[in-house]
């Protein structure tokens, strides 16, 4: 037997059985002819939305991993992966438990959030005002039976940016009560960029009523002295009728924070740290005092009867601006590499 010399690199010969392969590479991509009107003047502009790299695999069995890069992103300096949104592994250690390293989404509730960014045309103010919807950190799954998923999570925070030591501890369940009746629940004790930290529970609802499908997204916010718990919320409904190669949708919410929820503890110090309209908030993401109402409605036409090809046409507006919007655009994906069975 040869012995390994110095600077010699000895590495473990590869072999069918180590299980490590590329399972799909793929691309989706969405452009469109924004135009809006403000104050009664009219202004139109093409533009490319998303251009999205997706690489799932495994390195060896029982161990998974998934990418997903914007490339259509500008990297910020502060952060180097601000154009990556999944870079993660995740070790299925038996049947019942998995855990999950890398970057990920942030396992906040509701189906607005939840959705991928390519599939959703407008916001409301919650998931609008986050810093951050994917991050590096770790989870722990249970997952009782196939369809019922019960995780634990340690990552940064979605309210505070990038290069600050706040964190989120989340308890989410995605699940069902019946077939027809989906979850997506949390509880998020989350720390702002102040370093405060406040409590949200989030009930996402996802009801499949034959070719009716309708989300209901309820959200709580609680800071630990705010007097009334239930004075700071979203409510978000959105519905989509499926009738052939064609979808009519349509979304609205409303937002609000009420005006006494201010923290009598702010210090002064913390006013230039955030925006003059959050200025005392126990809230950051929807300040005291504010309340945002916003709705839309929306086709979608499928002419290849596949998510491979999207046309959509959609309006949306809110309370806050004088500003209406209205995009025609397509969404397109397509795999370029999908491993067969056999191999």
């Amino acid at each position: 037997m040869a012995s390994a010399q110095a600077g010699d690199v000895v590495k473990p010969e590869a072999s069918a059985e180590d299980g490590a392969h590329v399972d799909e590479i793929s691309f989706d991509t969405r452009a469109s002819f924004h135009q809006q009107t403000e104050n009664g003047i009219y202004d139109s502009h093409f533009q490319g939305e998303y251009l999205n790299l997706h690489i799932m695999g495994q390195l060896a069995d029982g161990l998974t991993f998934r990418v997903r890069q914007r490339l259509n992103r500008k990297i910020d300096d502060d952060n180097p992966f601000s154009a990556t949104d999944f870079l993660w592994l995740k070790w299925q250690a038996d049947p019942k438990w998995s855990f999950t390293f890398g970057k990920q989404p942030i396992l906040v509730g509701g189906y607005e959030i939840d959705s991928a960014p390519i599939d959703v045309y407008y916001y409301g103010a919650f998931s609008l005002h986050l810093y951050q919807y994917y991050a590096f950190g770790a989870a722990a799954s249970f997952h009782p039976s196939d369809s019922q998923t019960i995780s634990v999570q340690f990552i940064p925070s979605p309210i505070s940016p990038v290069t600050q030591n706040a964190y989120s501890y989340n308890l989410y369940w995605n699940g069902h009560f019946w077939p027809w009746w989906k979850t997506v629940w949390s509880y998020n004790l989350v720390e702002d960029e102040l370093h405060r930290k406040m409590n949200w529970v989030v009930l996402g609802n996802k009801f499949e009523l034959g070719k009716l499908v309708v989300d209901v997204d309820l959200i709580d916010r609680v800071a630990f002295k705010q007097k009334d718990p239930f004075s700071d919320w979203s409510a978000i409904l959105k519905a989509i009728l499926t009738l052939g190669k064609w979808n009519i949708c349509t979304k609205v919410g409303y937002e609000r924070n009420d005006a006494a929820n201010m923290d009598p503890d702010w210090n002064a110090a913390w006013d230039g740290l955030v925006a003059p309209t959050h200025k005392g908030s126990f809230d950051l993401v929807l300040p005291a005092g504010h309340d945002y109402f916003y709705y839309g409605a929306g086709v979608e036409f499928f002419p290849l009867g596949t998510e491979k090809l999207r046309i959509h046409a959609a309006y949306f507006g809110d309370n806050h601006d004088s500003t209406h919007n209205f995009d025609l655009g397509v969404t397109w994906r397509f795999s370029a590499y999908k491993r067969s069975h056999r191999q």
